[in-house]
């Protein structure tokens, strides 16, 4: 447990003072706290930007594009038009992945085309990954919500495009609509590196032949209530089975699950009926209209990120008041090789680590169904075995979003964010970890303090008493008692 020291603010409030290494998890309890505060207010919460990420200002031209470092996240902004740079300095046989998440304002409009496109390029301007996914979309939805879009320089034996050590720049582009918002879009920046292999022919270079790629029955059982995170940095972990919670007009939930080598994930999503809206007791929920008819297309989204932040899959499905459900397709077990195969959402499942799952209600339903929120449930399987992964010359960065340890399985069963996770700060599957303790704490300390105050005075006038039954102090044996301090109004009332 945390250790907190309290003194009383005023109004019952209490200051609590954590030890550095703590320092991270406060951040994040105190951003889910700001987001139940503007959950409840009706407004989904904003996106949670990585605590201590460094704001840049991306420039017009790619010789005076700031320098983004491997491991390290950043917040930047893009505007409606123009494009934006950036630079890596990279070594020859490091593989870099640039991950780029475009956040609009909450309430801003954008159209089915409008979106996020990165590259990394060299010093000619080719694209160092022209075959990768680059690029992200509202799509049907037309609903704003953060969306990611990863570019790649790939190192390696294989590789014919950007070789050898330098400088490289990364290109961020908007695309937007006439009739879209004019506003700027805020940008998270997150920067991956992956080391090359110990040994060159240590791993197949084709992508594996067949896999099972049949949809498994999807877990069944009690659906156990766990909350979402507002971005990939305070993603709440999930292990294999039913999961729920509960998603608002225009809000994005996010989750992570660890995925070994030789593991396959499949999610699927299902949103409740009307009838199931909202809050734990399946009652009608704040804000709710009694509206209950409609129909809105790709009224939730959900996608599937890598721990490079690279989109694996999506799924949607549209509403119409009544229960829907919608899957990712079938997925292959995690390898190395995968990354050869020609369809992205193989070629995605490369790493083992922290996958990412990103659920979106469109603001739209609450147009035809009302504001309140509607009842989700996760249902999330974890098959085959775990088997050892390839050779590295060093760890990839940042390392714990790579790999998957008995703490990252832990984390998933306990529901943790990454910056809780191994701290004992809690199970997770609370709404809030509450970082200021308010109330009762600031009441405690102040009655201890009023008690210790009475004990002092008390000693003090027992003392003067005693001193003045003392010979030569005037007092006489027939004297009347002195009065003791509870009759002069001091100490804890009689009935304590």
């Amino acid at each position: 447990m945390a250790v907190a020291l309290c003194a009383t603010l005023g109004a019952g409030t209490c200051a609590v003072v954590v030890s550095p290494g703590r320092a991270d998890a406060v951040g994040t309890q105190a951003s889910a706290a700001a987001g139940m505060q503007a959950g409840a207010m009706g407004t989904p919460a904003p996106y949670g930007f990585a605590e201590g990420a460094e704001t840049v200002d991306g420039a017009a031209s790619n010789i005076e594009g700031p320098r983004l470092r491997s491991g390290k996240t950043y917040k930047s902004a893009l505007p409606r038009a123009g494009q934006r740079f950036y630079r890596l300095d990279l070594k020859a046989e490091e593989s870099a992945y640039v991950a780029v998440t475009a956040v609009p304002e909450f309430g801003s409009r954008v159209s089915y085309a409008d979106g996020v496109e990165v590259s990394v390029q060299d010093a000619d301007g080719n694209n160092c990954s022209p075959v990768e996914a680059q690029e992200a979309r509202f799509g049907a939805s037309e609903s704003p919500r953060p969306i990611t879009a990863t570019a790649a320089r790939r190192a390696g034996p294989d590789e014919k495009t950007c070789e050898g050590a330098g400088t490289y720049y990364v290109l961020v582009e908007r695309s937007s609509a006439p009739e879209s918002s004019r506003g700027d879009w805020d940008l998270e920046l997150r920067v991956a590196s992956e080391p090359s292999l110990r040994s060159a022919g240590a791993t197949a270079t084709e992508p594996p032949r067949s896999w099972n790629s049949a949809t498994p029955a999807p877990p069944t059982g009690e659906r156990k209530r766990r909350e979402g995170g507002t971005s990939f940095n305070d993603a709440r972990a999930l292990g294999k089975g039913v999961w729920g919670a509960d998603v608002e007009p225009g809000e994005t939930l996010f989750y992570r699950v660890p995925v070994d080598w030789g593991r396959q994930l499949s999610v699927s999503a299902e949103l409740g009926s009307t009838g199931e809206r909202g809050g734990s007791d399946g009652g009608a929920g704040r804000g709710s209209a009694t509206r209950d008819t409609g129909f809105v297309s790709s009224a939730l989204v959900m996608a599937l990120a890598n721990p490079a932040r690279v989109e694996v899959d999506d799924a949607d499905t549209a509403y119409d008041g009544k229960q829907k459900t919608t899957a990712l397709d079938p997925l292959p077990p995690v390898a190395y090789e995968n990354r050869y195969a020609p369809a992205d959402e193989v070629a995605a499942m490369r790493f083992a680590g922290w996958y990412y799952l990103a659920v979106h209600l469109s603001a739209d339903v609450a147009e035809k169904f009302g504001g309140g929120p509607l009842a989700l449930t996760l249902r999330v399987d974890i098959g085959g075995a775990a088997r050892p992964g390839p050779e590295y010359v060093g760890p990839h960065v940042p390392a714990e979003e790579f790999g998957v340890t008995e703490r990252d399985a832990e984390a998933a069963r306990r529901g943790e964010t990454a910056a809780t996770a191994g701290s004992g700060a809690g199970s997770g599957d609370d709404r809030v970890m509450v970082v200021l303790a308010v109330g009762g704490i600031g009441v405690g300390v102040m009655l201890l303090g009023v008690l210790g105050g009475w004990t002092l005075i008390a000693r003090r006038r027992a003392a003067a008493v005693a001193a003045s039954a003392e010979p030569g102090s005037g007092a006489s044996p027939g004297s009347a008692a002195a009065p003791t301090p509870a009759q002069h109004g001091f100490g804890p009332p009689r009935h304590w």
